[in-house]
């Protein structure tokens, strides 16, 4: 059975559910008012973790939630085909698909073996909780020059393994690796 959590007591980051689909809570601010008589609010900008929608909600401090039926399986990506994307679960070692829908961009951020987390809501994998940082092996990018640095420019496009493309200092080379941070999808260093 799962608990009720009072609104007033949410915090960042904090997993619960809403119309019986579990959300994530990106930003939280809690409005007290000074007046006599006034209600204290909770404003939430919430994911939908099974549509992805981003939306906020105000709820009254008093208001109960319910916590989700989640559950954060250790798994490693497998392979990708026509029917999804596979993992293996590396507790039961049984095989876990995600369509490309629940995955969605996340994908680009895939390589062979890499350890994620699945999430399962009332038993169904619904998405994807991906490491902070993961390293990609760079594809192609254009040669900088020491020139370039002049134009305020200290970046390069680049194309990683997977397809993803980020901007990258000059300095770093085709075929190098290099750690992106999962959340920005920005440069994070070299690997």
């Amino acid at each position: 059975m799962a608990g009720l959590i009072a609104a007033i007591d949410l915090k960042r980051k904090m997993f619960v559910e809403f119309e019986e689909a579990p959300y994530h809570l990106l930003e939280l601010e809690v409005s007290r008012p000074t007046a006599r008589g006034g209600q204290t609010l909770v404003r939430v900008k919430m994911r939908n973790l099974i549509t992805r929608a981003v939306f906020d909600k105000t709820f009254k401090a008093q208001d109960k939630l319910k916590e989700p039926d989640l559950v954060m399986v250790p798994a490693s990506y497998q392979f990708a085909d026509g029917t999804g994307l596979h993992f293996m679960d590396l507790e039961t070692f049984e095989t876990l698909t995600l369509a490309e829908d629940i995955v969605g961009d996340d994908r680009l951020l895939l390589t062979d073996n890499l350890e994620v987390q699945v999430q399962k809501f009332n038993g169904n994998p619904i998405g994807l909780q991906l490491p902070v940082i993961v390293e990609l092996t760079i594809a192609e990018t254009e040669m900088g020059s020491r020139g370039d640095t002049a134009s305020g420019s200290v970046t390069k496009a680049a194309k990683l393994e997977t397809g993803l493309e980020l901007r990258v200092p000059l300095f770093v080379n085709e075929g190098e690796k290099v750690r992106v941070h999962t959340e920005t999808r920005e440069f994070a260093g070299r690997a």
